[in-house]
């Protein structure tokens, strides 16, 4: 690995924690560069803009997002896709609680509007890509003849995708063990309504 390269993951790094703790609009090039030992020069010279800076680390935060949910379900030898979405419904709800239950992604988040900044269309191409992937579980389950021929995959996504937003919702307002335990209720239900036979 080139110094050059070396210098930017480790800025990325920092930066990744600090927009964790502080959200992204937060994230500043003067600010990183004090808690990265670096002068503005040096580290403005890898990025250019902050809207730059930004729009890498949300790139940066997708990586670690497929590293800690889609590879850990990969390799969780699940026996079906019943147990391949809770497997990935588990490792997304502790990527949401990692940040204390504040999503980085859905802090990140604004509405469209007509000057999108390059890391709000970084952003929302990484969401899209989730949901189409766990769109295509859900159809590799009616495939499979897991779940219901008639079931839609992506409104069986948006009802989940609901459930965890409720979950973010209810881990700041009482508590990891409250929302984890009504967003598992939420999804026995709803995974049972897919089912042929419920």
């Amino acid at each position: 690995m080139s110094k050059g390269k070396q210098t930017r993951d480790n800025i990325l790094n920092v930066a990744f924690r600090l927009a964790s703790e502080n959200g992204l609009e937060s994230l500043t090039i003067g600010e990183l560069a004090k808690q990265c030992a670096m002068s503005k020069s040096g580290l403005f010279a890898h990025f250019n803009s902050k809207e730059n800076l930004q729009a890498a680390v949300v790139e940066f935060a997708n990586e670690i997002f497929i590293q800690r949910v889609i590879v850990p379900a990969r390799s969780d030898n699940c026996r079906n896709y019943e147990e391949k979405i809770k497997a990935l419904l588990h490792h997304w709800l502790n990527w949401n609680q990692s940040f204390q239950g504040s999503c980085m992604f859905l802090d990140a988040w604004r509405e469209k509007c007509a000057d999108e900044s390059a890391a709000q269309q970084v952003l929302k191409q990484a969401i899209a890509n989730w949901l189409t992937y766990l769109q295509i579980q859900i159809g590799k389950g009616i495939e499979n003849q897991e779940f219901r021929a008639d079931l839609q995959p992506e409104q069986a996504t948006f009802e989940l995708y609901g459930m965890y937003l409720s979950a973010h919702l209810y881990h700041s307002m009482h508590g990891q063990a409250e929302s984890t335990q009504r967003f598992w209720q939420g999804v026995a239900r709803l995974i049972q309504s897919w089912k042929i036979d419920h």
